[in-house]
């Protein structure tokens, strides 16, 4: 039998159970698994995991997620995403941002505000992306960005992706800020060195905000210095109350509202007849009463008009 000093610190290392998901305005010049750490640590969390890197320079909306809301972090990552970009023309880097090393450095031509428009034109819709080698895509569980640091490079494939708004925000003789709302898997800096290659002079990110995640926007997000405050003030227990409900990682969902019982089968991981279902999709589920209403999980509509589980809350 282990000491009981010992049997402590185990359970101390384990963490307390959080469940809920923080918005988190990452700062600029740390990994999202950097932030991520820092997080964890603030809240003295068991579990943790972030939704949809941020590269290091850039800064904005990172949701994270903790206990019981991991299950439904893959809801986020394929949401869509919105940012403001700061692009320099003229110059091309290994990494295609600021971070890289300038490997071609060509005159930008002059253009008025029209002739920038006819070059974003055709980055607007549907587009074919070929992923940046210092992307987080993993090839055989391995993240692109470590090969390219290795001086590893291998071929990808393109994909298609979709760019629903792209607007000039300023121009300058070199320097263009762009918003654009944008579909999963799209890459910013992808999209600055094709508009780069597009021009003729090349181009890279140097500043990017990611403003919106699916529902969740910056106007909603904690920094981590008012993180320390609040825990400072308030002790650990004061940081909950800035964690979102798990159900809010799918609240764009259609809701479906289910009787107890019904739940109970659904928790089982059956597949349950709703009257008047119909449709398809992804659907979140509540077992609902007349007094309270609880997030069971997220439901996949079939075809003959049951709702089967996909994820499903944990019940403690």
């Amino acid at each position: 039998m282990l000491p009981q000093k010992r049997l402590m610190s185990r359970s101390r290392r384990k963490g307390r159970p959080v469940d809920g998901i923080l918005l988190l305005d990452k700062p600029a010049g740390i990994t999202s698994n950097g932030a991520l750490q820092q997080v964890k640590h603030l809240f003295g969390a068991a579990k943790a995991g972030h939704t949809g890197s941020l590269d290091p320079i850039a800064t904005g909306v990172l949701p994270i997620c903790f206990g019981e809301a991991t299950k439904f972090s893959q809801f986020l990552l394929d949401a869509d995403k919105s940012y403001v970009a700061t692009i320099r023309l003229g110059e091309q880097t290994t990494t295609g941002d600021s971070e890289g090393d300038c490997v071609s450095s060509r005159p930008v031509p002059e253009m008025s505000i029209s002739e920038a428009e006819e070059y974003l034109e055709p980055f607007r819709g549907q587009i074919e992306q070929i992923p940046s080698m210092y992307s987080a895509l993993k090839v055989d569980g391995q993240p692109l960005y470590k090969l390219a640091r290795q001086g590893i490079e291998i071929e990808r494939k393109a994909r298609s992706v979709t760019i629903f708004s792209l607007t000039l925000l300023e121009k300058t003789s070199d320097t263009w800020v762009i918003d654009l709302v944008c579909s999963k898997g799209t890459y910013v800096r992808t999209l600055a060195e094709d508009l780069g290659a597009s021009i003729g002079c090349g181009a890279h990110v140097i500043g990017l905000r990611r403003r919106q995640a699916g529902p969740f926007r910056i106007d909603e997000s904690y920094s981590l210095e008012k993180l320390n405050e609040i825990k400072t003030e308030n002790a650990v227990e004061g940081l909950d109350a800035a964690l979102l409900p798990v159900a809010a990682a799918v609240e764009d969902y259609p809701v479906v509202e289910m009787t107890d019982l019904t739940a109970s089968y659904f928790q089982q991981g059956q597949a349950v007849q709703i009257a008047g279902i119909s449709g398809e999709g992804m659907v979140a589920v509540y077992a609902a009463t007349d007094e309270d209403r609880n997030f069971v999980g997220v439901g996949n509509i079939l075809d003959d008009g049951r709702i089967a589980p996909r994820r499903l809350v944990a019940t403690r």
